[in-house]
This record gives C-alpha cells, structure tokens and sequence, in this order.
C-alpha cells in the first residue's frame, strides 16, 4: 500500500477501505508519511468528499491513534459540547463550569482556532500559567475532583487530529463535512463520553453559510455517535454576526467570566443556556428543558459556576487572580477607534471579517508556525439592530503593531453596513437536531425537506 495511490484513488473520486484510511493516519501519525502528501489528501477529501462508511472509519482510525480513557471509575455522567468554530463564541469557557455546578462530569477536550474562527485553548492560555496540555493522569484526577476540566489533545489522545487540524487550518481544507465530523468526533470519543451536544453554527462567520450543509454535518456526527453507543443531539445556531461583545482571546476570556457572574451578554447567555440545558437533560440531570435551564440559571447566579472555574484555573495551573483582576491579562498597546460614517441602525455585523480582523492583528494563526498574540482583539459597541450617530465609535481595536491596526480597521469599518430603519430581530437558536430528525426552534422556523 503507497500513499501515492491512496492520494490518486480519492482524487478520481473513489472511496476509501477502512484499511487504506488505517494505514494513511497511521503512518502520518508516525511521521512515515510526509506533511505535503496528507495535504493531498486533505485536498481530494474536501474536493470529492466522503461517503458514511468512509467518514465512519477516517474517525475510527484517528481515535485508534492513540489511548482512549476510561472514565468509568469516576462517579457521575460524562457529556461534553463542541462548537463548529464562530467568532466570538466563548461559550465553552462559561458552559463547562457551569454544567459541572449543575451536577454533570464535563470532560473537555478541545481545539485551537481554525482560519478565522477563535478556539478554546488559545482563549484558556491568555490566563498566566494555565496549561492546557495536561497528562491523562492529571485530566482523570481533576474530573475527580472538581468535575470539569478542558485540555487539548495530547500525544496520546487523539494525536492523528490534532497533526490533521493544524494542517488543515493552512491549507483551505477547513469547510469539510467528512474532515469536520471525524476531526470532532475522534477527540470526543476519545473522552469516554456518555452523551454530547454538537453547536453548529451557521452563517457567515460560521464554516457554513448555508442551513443545509449545518444539517449535514449534524445528521454525520450524530450517525458516528450512534454507531458508538453515544447520545448525541445538536442545535443549530446563528453566525451572521459575532457572539457577545469581545473578539480576541484574553477579551473573550474576560467577557466569559463576566458571564459566570451573571453579567454576560444577552446573546452569549442565551446559547450558553440553550446548550447547557440539552447537556443536562441527555445526562438525565434534569427532565424538561426549562427546569434545566433554571438550574444552570441558578448555579450562575448563586456563584457556584464561577467558583468550579475558579477551582479549574487553579488545578490547571492559571493565575486565578485574574478573575478579580482583569490587568493580569496580558494588555495591547494600541487602541483604535472605528467610527460610524453615517448615522442609523446596523443592518448587519459581518462575523467573517471581524474574525480576519482578528488574524490580522496577531490573535489567530496564519500558518503552522505563528505565534498568538493574546492581548489582541476587538471590542464591539454596537451590534445588529442598534442605533448609532455619524463620529460614535462602533468597534474599538487592541493592537500591537500599527500596521496590523491599519488592516484590522479596513476590515472591521468593512463589516458593518447600516440602515435608515431599526432590522428585523434575528434569531440565535434555529433547530434542534436528534436521531428521530429536526425540530424548529426559532419561531419562524421552518423544517426543510
């Protein structure tokens, strides 16, 4: 078997065995087969696409690169979220905590940022000292002990994924149904999880733009958990426009404890609630959805929330002190103003450019070798629907450099486009989607065919 032929058989538009896509994992993994040629591959995937079957063994091939935990010496369900990359969508840094105050064991192992979407870890490491990349040994005793704890894919977790997620977020092979499913569930899988609740986001700051392409990658990940013996549902969400206010890793980190004190943005707490109600009940924690709500309302307002985060930082290395004290973080030198050239509503809020704006500025990667800049970032003042007047600051800009200030500017003034008269609301939360199908969540929602 050559990696050559494998290469040219996707290529033509062929499927692939369970033991060609064994062997090609495997020997990438290994460091036998090269970087240039699994970005081939990559590029025949995302070109000609992969059936069930396929998708089925490229995951069972990249969890069986490494260990897989056994979680079952600690008491309590297991379930865990993943988000399909947005821009500003710090949620996992509020849900995790909270749904562990609320009575679950959330096991998170998550992703760095992917193009112009932010990740999780690179927001968790703008807090001094908090480490990411935590043995199995220390993952297990945490859980343990405090219930919740998030890391990266180590090399004995998941290792295949995360060689594979670094090279597809510099080779434009990111907006892939079979590279998504498989990337997202080889890590989960992994977790020895009871149950997971998938945030597909749609948009234009989302990997999809299009409804039925975030159907599709639920119904395939929600098949591959299925197949494992998981409970598995997803929710459809909005990404036309950035969630909260901050963009930029130690911004949204900020803005996420802001939201476990009861203070985040309506829009943040909204999706955060939704998602961490579905977790509840699929871990049986709660039976009716607002009664889970109310929990994970309760344990935020109570404290409880932050302090699992608070105790979570600290196991894991980090400072907690920036939880009281935001100048612990690191601190841009530059500030930038955007202003309003006319006066009205905002019409809309491009998530897309606002996220390159990011990458623009240092804050998220633009290829396998870049540094992040964590002080970085953008702050919104005004989002979709609110009004503003000709000179009135709508976003300002964190930099380092000023010519990395110049080109987040353009982009940033770009995103926004403004009306005469106040938009129609839009809504966050669009479906719902289990194994029996999709179920309209939005009031206006339609079930599509």
């Amino acid at each position: 078997m050559r990696a050559y032929e494998i290469i040219s058989k996707k290529r033509d538009g062929g499927s692939l065995s369970p033991e060609e896509l064994k062997f090609f994992v495997s020997g990438f993994t290994k460091g036998e087969i090269p970087n240039y040629q699994m970005a081939s591959l990559l590029m025949a995937i995302f070109l000609r696409g992969m059936d069930e079957e396929e998708t089925y063994s490229l995951t069972f091939s990249m969890l069986r690169s490494g260990r897989t935990l056994d979680l079952s010496a600690i008491p309590g369900k297991k379930v865990d979220k993943h988000s399909t990359g947005g821009v500003g969508d710090k949620v996992s840094l509020v849900l995790a905590p909270a749904v562990a105050a609320a009575g679950a064991v959330v096991p998170m192992i998550s992703g760095r940022g992917l193009g112009h979407t932010g990740g999780t870890l690179d927001k968790l490491e703008s807090i001094p000292g908090f480490n990411t990349q935590l043995s199995i040994e220390e993952f297990k005793r945490n859980l343990s002990r405090i219930g919740v704890s998030i890391i990266g894919q180590t090399p004995e977790l998941a290792p295949a994924d995360a060689k594979i997620y670094a090279l597809r977020d510099v080779t434009a092979t990111v907006d892939s149904i079979p590279l998504i499913a498989s990337s997202i569930m080889s890590k989960k899988l992994a977790a020895d999880l009871n149950a997971l609740i998938l945030d597909v986001k749609v948009g234009r700051g989302a990997v999809f733009n299009q409804e039925e392409l975030a159907f599709q990658l639920a119904r395939a990940i929600i098949g591959i958990g299925s197949r494992m013996g998981k409970k598995v549902r997803a929710l459809v969400t909005d990404m036309d426009q950035p969630l909260g206010r901050m963009v930029g890793n130690s911004l949204e980190m900020r803005e996420a404890i802001e939201a476990l004190r009861g203070e985040g943005p309506e829009d943040l707490m909204e999706v955060t609630i939704a998602l961490g109600a579905q977790m509840l009940i699929l871990v049986q924690e709660a039976k009716e959805i607002e009664d889970a709500k109310n929990r994970l309302r309760g344990v935020i307002e109570s404290g409880e929330a932050l302090s699992k985060f608070r105790e979570m930082v600290e196991a894991q290395g980090g400072d907690p002190r920036v939880i009281d004290d935001y100048r612990l973080f690191p601190q841009a030198k530059l500030r930038i103003e955007v202003k309003a050239e006319s006066s009205g509503y905002i019409a809309s809020l491009d998530a897309r450019k606002v996220g390159w704006a990011v990458v623009a500025l240092g804050g998220g990667r633009k290829d396998l070798s870049s540094q992040i800049d964590y002080s970085v970032g953008i702050e919104l003042i005004r989002k979709r629907g609110e009004e503003t007047k000709r000179g009135e600051n709508l976003a300002l800009i964190y930099a380092s450099q000023e010519e990395e200030a110049r080109e987040a500017q353009l982009l940033v003034q770009d995103a926004y486009q403004l009306c005469e008269e106040p938009p129609p609301r839009s809504h966050l939360i669009h479906y719902l989607v289990t194994q029996d199908g999709l179920k309209s969540v939005s009031p206006q929602g339609a079930i599509p065919p």
